[in-house]
């Protein structure tokens, strides 16, 4: 190659890099896309909440607080249906996209409980029409559907066990809420019945300190909540 031709080539090459401008835009590399931060929420406070405040309505009146232990517990279906019920299973579906198998399996589950519960007292339902005005034998066959739970319960509360205090606390309570429950509509005892009340008013408290324990989070809140983190 001639000498002349080396230098020309040179040249050109050393004027670009002293002055880039003289460049197409179209040889230049292109920066890469910005990446949005995307933010996911917590759904487990939104689930507790559900659970927590249903929970402790329903126990209100087992426990006969300003309302007849006889009296019509209609009001439960509502407050069954949409909060306990259908924000649970939101809160479920929820926890699946996160990939929380634990948090899903429980609020989904119990939403769904919510949903049958309140479902069997809805008169449109015709459940206890179906027993021909057999009232111990509707007792019973709810006895054992909360046998049937108590039996969820424990199995929650075992998967729980390297959770936090208070979790594993709520469920033991829950449990126990079950199991007096059921008693209750096996025996018709007044006692046994606000029993079971007493302590559904302990599981909604718990609830409610757990769901506030995953609201206030450093980044909001000025304090955070202690709930014994288990190895």
């Amino acid at each position: 190659m001639p000498m002349e031709t080396i230098e020309v080539v040179t040249d050109k090459y050393d004027a670009m890099v002293e002055s880039p401008s003289t460049l197409t835009n179209s040889s230049l590399p292109l920066p890469p896309p910005p990446v949005a931060h995307m933010v996911t929420a917590n759904p487990a406070p939104l689930g507790l909440c559900a659970f927590a405040l249903t929970t402790f309505v329903l126990s209100l009146h087992l426990i006969g607080a300003g309302v007849s232990l006889e009296g019509p517990q209609q009001i439960i279906i509502s407050i069954a249906l949409f909060y306990g019920g259908l924000c649970q299973l939101l809160t479920g579906m929820w926890e699946f996209k996160t990939g929380n198998t634990f948090g899903a399996t429980t609020f989904t589950s119990y939403g769904a409980y919510w949903v049958s519960y309140g479902f069997i007292y809805l008169p449109s339902s015709q459940i206890i029409d179906g027993y021909g005005g057999q009232t111990d034998a509707f007792n019973k066959s709810l006895g054992l559907y909360m046998i049937g739970w108590s039996l969820f319960t424990a199995l929650m509360l075992i998967a729980a066990h390297r959770s936090c205090v208070t979790l594993v606390a709520q469920f033991f309570m829950l449990f126990l809420t079950y199991v007096l429950t059921a008693a209750c509509k096996f025996n018709g005892s007044t006692s046994t019945s606000v029993a079971s009340g007493v302590c559904g008013m302990i599981t909604a408290l718990l609830a409610f300190y757990n769901a506030m324990a995953g609201m206030l989070t450093p980044d909001n809140s000025f304090f955070v909540l202690p709930i014994g983190r288990l190895p």
